[in-house]
C-alpha cells in the first residue's frame, strides 16, 4: 500500500492550523501593550479561527522544496495577517456592511469603525515587518517574496480587484470581467500565497512556474466555490451571511453559468491544478489534496 493512502487531508490541515496559530499568537503583539486598543482588536480578528488555507499553501510548497522550517512558518503565519487584515476592511459598512465573521460579531461591531480600520491598517504593516526580517531567508528570494505579495495584494490584485467588483454590482460584467475580478480579488493572494513557500525554498524558475501555473488555478477554482457556497452554505456552517451577492445582483460565476456548471468548472481548474505538480510525484500529495479540499468544502 503507498504511503498517498494513508494521507489524511482533514488530518494534514488541522495540525498545520495549529502550528500557524502558535506562531500568530506569538508574533502579535500583547493586549496589555499600548496602545492596548489596537492590540486587542488586531489579536480579536486574527485569533478568532479560520482554516489558515494560505499559510498552509505556503507551508506546502515550502516542505515541498526544502525551506527552513522557522523562517517558513514566519512567512506562512504573516499571510494570515494579511488575510484578516483584508477580512476587517471587507467586513466594513463602506463596503461588505457585515456583522458576522467565523461565527463572531464583525470588528467594527466590536471595536467601532475607525479602531477595525486601524487594526486591519496594524495587521497589514506587521505582516511586512515579519517577512522582512534581517536573515530570515536569502536576500533576493526576500525581495521577490515582498514584491510579489505586494503587487497581489494592491492595485493589480486584491485592491484592484475589489474595486471593479463594487463597480459591476447590479450590473452584468460579462465572463472575461468577471474572471479578472476573482483573479485579481482573491486569485492574486492564493497565487502568491503558494509562491510564497516556494521562494522562502529558493526553488528554481521553472519549479516557480509551475507552483504560479497551480497557485492561479486553486485560487479562481476556489472562488468560485466560494461563489457556489453563498448560495447553497448556510449560516451556521459558514460562519457569516450567506445569499447575498443574490440579494445585492454580484456577479458570480452561478449568476452567469448556474450552479452546475460552475461546479464543473471548478473541478475542471482543480484538474489542472494538479496536473502542473506531476513532475514531483507523491512528494506533492499535500497540494494535490488541498486543491481538491478548496473546492469540495463545506464551509
Amino acid at each position: 500500500m503507498s504511503s498517498t493512502e494513508f494521507f489524511s487531508i482533514a488530518g494534514y490541515l488541522e495540525a498545520e492550523r495549529e502550528r500557524v496559530d502558535r506562531e500568530l499568537d506569538r508574533i502579535l503583539p500583547r493586549e496589555r501593550d499600548e496602545p492596548a486598543s489596537l492590540h486587542r482588536a488586531m489579536r480579536y480578528s486574527v485569533l478568532a479561527g479560520g482554516k489558515r488555507l494560505r499559510p498552509i499553501l505556503c507551508l506546502a510548497t515550502g516542505h515541498l522544496f526544502g525551506a527552513d522550517e522557522q523562517p517558513l512558518l514566519r512567512i506562512a503565519a504573516a499571510l494570515e495577517l494579511i488575510h484578516t487584515y483584508s477580512l476587517i476592511h471587507d467586513d466594513l459598512p463602506a463596503l461588505d456592511n457585515d456583522d458576522l465573521r467565523r461565527g463572531k460579531p464583525t470588528s467594527h461591531k466590536v471595536f467601532g469603525e475607525a479602531l477595525a480600520i486601524l487594526a486591519g491598517d496594524g495587521l497589514l504593516t506587521l505582516a511586512f515587518e515579519v517577512m522582512t526580517g534581517p536573515g530570515l531567508i536569502a536576500a533576493e528570494s526576500q525581495i521577490r517574496l515582498v514584491h510579489d505579495l505586494a503587487e497581489a495584494i494592491g492595485i493589480r490584485g486584491m485592491v484592484g480587484g475589489q474595486v471593479v467588483d463594487l463597480e459591476t454590482t447590479s450590473e452584468s460584467p460579462g465572463v472575461s470581467r468577471l474572471q479578472f475580478i476573482h483573479k485579481a480579488k482573491t486569485g492574486a493572494f492564493i497565487r502568491a500565497s503558494a509562491r510564497a513557500g516556494a521562494l522562502a525554498a529558493g526553488a528554481s524558475e521553472s519549479d516557480l512556474d509551475r507552483i504560479s501555473r497551480y497557485g492561479e488555478k486553486i485560487g479562481l477554482a476556489f472562488q468560485i466555490a466560494d461563489d457556489l457556497l453563498d448560495v447553497l452554505g448556510s449560516r451556521e456552517s459558514m460562519g457569516k451571511a450567506v445569499g447575498k451577492d443574490g440579494v445585492r445582483h454580484k456577479s458570480t460565476y452561478p449568476a452567469l453559468y448556474g450552479l452546475e456548471e460552475s461546479k464543473r468548472i471548478a473541478r475542471h481548474l482543480t484538474d489542472e491544478a494538479c496536473e502542473s505538480l506531476a513532475r514531483y510525484g507523491e512528494r506533492a500529495q499535500s497540494l494535490r489534496e488541498i486543491a481538491h479540499f478548496l473546492v469540495a468544502r463545506q464551509s
